[in-house]
């Protein structure tokens, strides 16, 4: 596995989670990264995304203010804090590493895929 995404789960409406996505065999300090999602029934979206130094980011509408992306390089890993959980955002979330480094972080080609990580938020 190249990307291993953790740290979802089963969390009330307003509570807060924090996702990991821990990159092993391919390098992706140099890329820029992204976190997806996909509620059942519905296509994948783009919940956010950060550039390959960590000092850009970029969100959906939807989750602006509430998400954080946020990257260590050092460990390989980038990680989503999530706060003031919504029932709708409910969904298996996706960490990606984006081919091409640019702004096009909704519609831009990802190489590489996380196997996803399930949370849920009750109402």
């Amino acid at each position: 596995v190249q990307l291993q995404a953790s740290g979802g789960g089963l969390v009330q409406a307003g509570g807060s989670l924090r996702l990991s996505c821990a990159a092993s065999r391919i390098v992706i300090s140099r890329f820029d990264m992204g976190w997806f999602r996909q509620a059942p029934g519905k296509e994948r979206e783009f919940v956010a995304g950060i550039n390959l130094s960590g000092d850009n980011t970029y969100y959906a509408d939807s989750v602006k203010g509430r998400f954080t992306i946020s990257r260590d390089n050092a460990k390989s890993t980038v990680y989503l804090q999530m706060n003031s959980l919504k029932a709708e955002d409910t969904g298996v979330y996706y960490c990606a590493r984006k081919m091409f480094n640019s702004n096009d972080y909704a519609t831009g080609y990802y190489d590489y895929w996380g196997q996803g990580t399930q949370v849920t938020v009750s109402s």
